[in-house]
């Protein structure tokens, strides 16, 4: 006789075997086809049914699951895995006599009778990587390595949206080959936020996406949104095509993304002026090519041409020559980014170049204008990196004539007139005000986010029209918002203008080490802002501290006590505070200075539906708060349920076991008489 546990567990594994499926269907049409179906949230919702299952029953859990695309834990490094087939490297053609030369030495190999078809693929500039797949499921991936051993980067590639973890047909054993890359779109983000982060930029996306799947952290490779195309099969042990093209058909069926720009030629003629072609409208292509790939179509003729020690005789890549360009400097002015960074800029005499006109250019910082001794009025060599992101390669000082102008960071934000600081050590100039107009944005988002203040329903969207309508200018502003304020901004209705009114207010009692972390302190993250709290009792206490103090405090090192001085030196941040201060704010440590206690210790809460006045995370914090305990799994050792709108199968659950259920109203009454 079965349990009630066993009897569940078959059927949550039925319900996730049906969800994967689906899910896995759907990932295949948005991230392959590019083809969507259903809208985002229901994709969502099943989405979040399946974690669900998957964490109340661990016992069905799957590492093929589409839930485990982004892993969990950081890996201490990687390990090795051996190819079944090595993986070679291409020769590569430069110009039009490289390729007939190529396509002679082909012909030498052919038969009486035999003609030779050529396919040419585009030359994705990314990092060559080799997934192996057994009975159809997802084994192992590696980085091409010396051809021979590559390194395990598996849990990485698997948070590629477009890398199947099952295939569509039961394969006994399949090896394949292909080029993961970063999106020109993704690496213009990724390169924007690090020049904000002040951080190094990557050069190009090949040199993003290769350091992307070599991150020990798969969260952050999923953060960064890579791509893959599949070009080739190693070993097969399933149906064998016996041409290219074929193989990339069978590769697309099986669920595999294929460049759809392949094509099949029976003319070196044509070949030339497909290559001709793209080398002009590369540019147009959403990801970089650097190039393109001939292969002979039959694979009987590959084989008999073989192979060298480093490149197979069948396939060559033809590469584009760069392209730069000789302009101007017309100025350099300084663009505030909205962590503060301070990045120089050149306005240059405008170019063509990669198939746009370029006439501005980033200079990173002042160590790259001085290295590269670049000057206002400089002739300068130009290109586009990753022909995406225009930069200056070098200044042409043999063309000065003596009027060019040095140029120096200015001392004050050109924005607000705070004091420019430059870290020792960093290469990143930075404002230090708080309320400067051109970081307001970025400061308002990581205020009210989940980590710091809470205030669900204030997101970039709804912040962005707050600072377009000039409702506010600090964060402190927020408390003072009415109605009458929310009401015109597009879609709030008043529904929604009166749930985030609710959730501004409760952030009034959030937790000193949340309001600590939201004000955006550089360096002060969520750990060293429950230090601080710890150590102080109250943001006043913390505000008077010396420089001497702060440094000996366990885990608080020169850095971060330079930044929190630095912080509370200026006075446009201090005005800010002053302000929090008078909305009612909380600036104390809970466990010293305000009321809470442990009047719900030992009781256990499950939350369950949409709060009107609380999100998740604040009615969470509020239990915990007082001292009792909130789980997600609805047992006989539950005190309350807390239920909101729409809840689910947890609310059933404790009907069914007798367990006690609260409405918002009685959730808030219980709580707040203790505060």
């Amino acid at each position: 006789m079965k349990s009630d546990l066993e009897l569940n567990q078959e059927l949550a594994l039925e319900r996730a075997e049906e969800l994967r499926r689906e899910l896995d269907k759907h990932n295949y049409r948005y991230y392959v086809l590019d083809e969507p179906v259903i809208p985002d949230d229901q994709y969502d919702q099943m989405m979040r049914e399946l974690e669900r299952l998957e964490k109340e029953f661990p016992a069905i859990a799957s590492p093929h699951s589409p839930t485990q695309r982004v892993g969990g834990k950081p890996r201490e490094g990687f390990t090795t895995i051996h190819h079944l087939t090595p993986m070679q490297s291409l020769a590569n053609a430069f110009s039009e006599g490289d390729l007939r030369e190529f396509d002679r030495r082909v012909r030498q190999a052919l038969l009486p009778g035999e003609t030779v078809e050529y396919v040419v693929e585009m030359k994705i500039d990314g990092l060559a990587v080799s997934l192996y797949y057994q009975d159809g499921v997802i084994t192992w991936g590696a980085t091409r390595g010396d051809g021979q051993v590559g390194e395990d980067i598996t849990d990485n590639l698997k948070t590629i949206m477009s890398v199947p973890l099952r295939l569509h047909q039961k394969v006994p054993e399949l090896e394949v080959r292909g080029e993961a890359f970063m999106p020109k779109k993704s690496f213009s983000r990724l390169n924007e936020a690090r020049e904000e982060a002040g951080e190094p930029l990557f050069a190009n996306p090949r040199n993003a996406a290769a350091g992307t799947l070599r991150q020990l952290d798969p969260r952050v490779t999923a953060s960064r949104q890579l791509d893959l195309f599949v070009y080739g099969i190693g070993l097969n042990r399933g149906e064998a095509p016996d041409k290219h093209e074929a193989a990339l058909s069978l590769l697309s069926e099986l669920g595999f993304k294929v460049n759809p720009q392949h094509k099949l030629f029976n003319n070196l003629d044509e070949v030339i002026e497909y290559c001709q072609h793209w080398q002009t409208r590369r540019f147009d292509l959403p990801y970089m090519i650097d190039g393109l790939v001939l292969k002979v179509n039959s694979l009987t003729l590959q084989k008999r041409l073989g192979a060298t020690m480093k490149s197979p005789r069948w396939a060559i890549a033809y590469k584009f020559p760069p392209e730069r360009a000789i302009t101007r400097v017309k100025n350099i002015f300084v663009r505030v980014g909205r962590t503060g960074v301070l990045t120089p800029t050149a306005e240059l005499e405008p170019v063509q170049l990669a198939g746009t006109t370029v006439s501005k250019a980033t200079l990173h910082n002042e160590d790259n204008i001085r290295e590269k001794d670049i000057r206002i009025g400089d002739l300068v060599l130009v290109h586009k990196a990753g022909d995406i992101i225009p930069e200056i390669l070098a200044s042409l000082p043999e063309k000065r004539t003596g009027r060019e102008e040095i140029w120096s960071m200015p001392r004050q934000c050109p924005a607000c007139g705070s004091q420019v600081e430059r870290p020792e050590g960093e290469a990143a100039a930075r404002c230090t005000g708080m309320a400067c107009p051109e970081r307001l944005w970025e400061g308002l988002v990581h205020f009210a986010s989940r980590n710091a203040m809470d205030i669900n329903g204030l997101g970039p969207a709804v912040t962005g029209q707050l600072l377009s309508a000039g409702v506010i200018s600090d964060p402190a502003d927020l408390y003072t918002l009415s109605a009458a304020d929310l009401l015109p901004l597009e879609r709030l209705g008043a529904k929604s203008v009166q749930n985030l009114l609710a959730a501004i207010a409760a952030s009034k009692n959030a937790s000193l080490d949340r309001l600590i972390f939201a004000l955006g302190i550089r360096h002060v993250g969520e750990r060293a802002a429950k230090i601080l709290a710890g150590h102080y009792g109250s943001l006043d206490r913390l505000m008077s501290t010396t420089r001497e103090e702060l440094v000996n405090i366990p885990e608080i090192g020169p850095k971060i006590t330079a930044s929190i001085v630095s912080f509370f030196e200026n006075d446009q941040n201090r005005k800010v505070i002053n302000k929090l201060i008078e909305a009612g704010v909380n600036t104390f440590n809970e466990k010293e200075d305000r009321a809470g206690g442990n009047h719900l210790s030992g009781q256990v809460f499950v939350l369950t539906g949409t709060l009107e006045n609380y999100s998740r995370q604040q009615a969470k914090a509020l239990v915990e708060r007082l001292g009792g305990k909130v789980t997600s799994i609805v047992s006989r050792n539950t005190s309350y349920v807390v239920a909101g709108e729409n809840p689910g199968s947890k609310y059933d659950k404790a009907l069914d076991l007798g367990v006690p259920i609260l409405n918002e109203k009685e959730f808030k009454e219980m709580t707040e008489k203790y505060l």
